[in-house]
């Protein structure tokens, strides 16, 4: 049986709630838990050797291949179920669906935990890897807050980023949403379209996920 290694967090979480929009249970994919606010996938010499930067989530598989990064895990996870689909039927649809996790991951993701671990996640970050120092933080994390409203005006009046309909796009930033709700963060001023988006998707059986303690 494959094993999810897993913690706190959007990135693993983000997975967990891909395999369950795909339908594949816990009876198939074992969890393995690591308490990140100790550090303890930093510190597991047994974890380390199946990921040596520490990162979480890894997806080994039964031949002890282990995947890391929860886009690549949830891409190889759709070639193997591809039913129900979330990343496109076509090469144009897929290509679709890229440009929005691929322009939110860069454009979002990366400023927005960056900015996290060098302000309010300071005490937890600092001491296990190099973080900006607390003005660029808050600096960093408004440029993501100006463009949480650049996607809030692509959004528009739809719940969906890509294909109308739900896909990978929309499971990425409904996550990073969560997360940072989970930190004391709330969405920018002047975006109710993705505050519409984010209350809308939370009654999807996945979002359960966000409210289960670990």
């Amino acid at each position: 049986m494959p094993k999810l290694h897993s913690s706190l967090g959007p990135n693993p979480r983000l997975v967990r709630m891909f395999l369950v929009e795909k339908g594949i249970g816990e009876d198939r994919v074992e969890r393995v838990h690591y308490d990140i606010i100790i550090g303890e996938n930093r510190q597991d010499a047994e974890y380390l050797k199946k990921n040596p930067l520490g990162t979480i989530p890894t997806f080994e598989l039964d031949d002890g291949t282990c995947l890391t990064e929860s886009w690549p895990i949830c891409e190889f996870i759709e070639e193997m179920h591809p039913e129900p689909n979330l990343f496109g039927e076509t090469p144009q649809e897929r290509a679709e669906v890229r440009k929005w996790v691929r322009l939110f991951d860069q454009e979002v993701v990366v400023p927005m935990t960056m900015g996290f671990r060098a302000t309010g996640g300071r005490p937890m970050f600092e001491p296990r890897m190099a973080v900006l120092s607390e003005a660029a933080g808050a600096e960093i994390a408004a440029m993501s807050d100006e463009k949480w409203r650049w996607f809030d005006e692509a959004l528009g009046s739809s719940n969906h980023f890509a294909l109308g309909r739900f896909t990978f796009a929309d499971l990425i930033v409904f996550c990073f949403a969560n997360f940072g709700f989970t930190v004391g963060w709330k969405l920018p001023e002047g975006t109710e379209n993705l505050a519409r988006f984010v209350d809308t998707h939370n009654h999807r059986e996945s979002a359960a996920i966000w409210q289960q303690a670990e």
